[in-house]
């Protein structure tokens, strides 16, 4: 039976409205579990708390009740268990502008986790002979960008957007942790370099075993890499299933209006096709192919600013 990696139980987080007017509740009574080797989307409009409870999840957000909890434990709070699950669950962060730091060389932000998690002698226990420079050629090369060492002296207003959002990729990869939190991953990025992240992650999760919790308010993105769909509204889930079935079935009214809301019917007639899309590979970084359900999803939906459909192009599917 697969595990569950990361979950909550009737979690409930409760903020004081501003002048102390009352309160908001962000999280309603939430239950869910990220299952091993699992991408579930957690969708919702701006305002519905998934960002909440994502931050809940990874302990920046304290609950007012109920539980979160990580590796069949609770979350914990202090010592070498915190910094164990800080290691083992990252997060990629929206905007890799502002989530890199503008003095720190391409080099310098990988091998910041790498450096203040010991990896290097941690390494060396487990009997492999590995340098830090070593490492931070693997985890930008899982990140897709190759060859890593054309890179290492970059800092990130000389890179692309796309390329930016791998070296961030590449950080959290550093620490080898076993969770991704990806919080709106593609949101800031240009159409054209969207569907090489989304292959990105899907490669992670067939090739390194990661549980990815991807969130987003995007349908589309959902539906090209998720294994299962947990829809927000309000603080609460009101439907979660296999994406499939949430999307091409939805049972919750709040769904059926998200899905509605689309802007084209093309975009919502696509949900309903079977059709391959290759994923480009630029920016000195590989792709993937999105097709099928493992380390490819059905059609892309197309982008708002993309009315006339997705692209489609061939490209190298090496291994990690």
């Amino acid at each position: 039976m697969t595990r569950d990696v990361l979950g909550a139980k009737d979690l409930n987080v409760v903020f004081r409205a501003l002048q102390g007017r009352g309160e908001v509740r962000a999280v309603d009574g939430v239950t869910f579990g990220l299952q091993e080797r699992e991408i579930l989307a957690l969708v919702g409009a701006s305002g519905s708390g998934k960002t909440t409870l994502s931050r809940t999840l990874l302990g920046l957000e304290q609950p007012t009740s109920g539980s979160a909890t990580a590796f069949g434990s609770a979350l914990p709070r202090s010592g070498r268990p915190l910094r164990d699950f800080r290691r083992r669950t990252q997060l990629v962060m929206q905007d890799p502008s502002a989530a890199l730091n503008p003095q720190h060389s391409v080099y310098e932000s990988v091998a910041e986790g790498i450096r203040l998690h010991d990896l290097v002698r941690r390494a060396t226990m487990r009997g492999e002979d590995v340098t830090e420079i070593e490492l931070v050629s693997r985890a930008l090369s899982h990140a897709g960008v190759r060859p890593p060492e054309r890179f290492f002296l970059s800092y990130p207003h000389e890179l692309s957007g796309g390329q930016r959002q791998r070296v961030l990729i590449a950080g959290a990869l550093a620490v080898e942790p076993e969770i991704i939190i990806a919080d709106e991953p593609v949101a800031s990025l240009d159409a054209s370099i969207r569907g090489e992240i989304l292959a990105l992650f899907l490669k992670l999760r067939d090739e390194l075993g990661l549980s990815l919790l991807v969130v987003t308010h995007d349908l589309g993105l959902a539906w090209n890499i998720a294994d299962r769909v947990a829809v927000m509204q309000e603080g609460r889930i009101v439907e979660i299933g296999p994406t499939e079935q949430v999307l091409l079935e939805p049972q919750h009214e709040y769904t059926r209006e998200l899905f509605a809301a689309l802007p084209s019917p093309q975009q919502r007639g696509a949900l309903s096709d079977r059709e391959q899309i290759d994923i480009p590979a630029r920016d000195g970084a590989e792709g993937a192919s999105l097709s099928g359900k493992s380390t490819s999803r059905a059609e892309e939906l197309d982008d708002p600013t993309r009315r006339s459909g997705p692209e489609s192009a061939g490209l190298d599917d090496t291994p990690l």
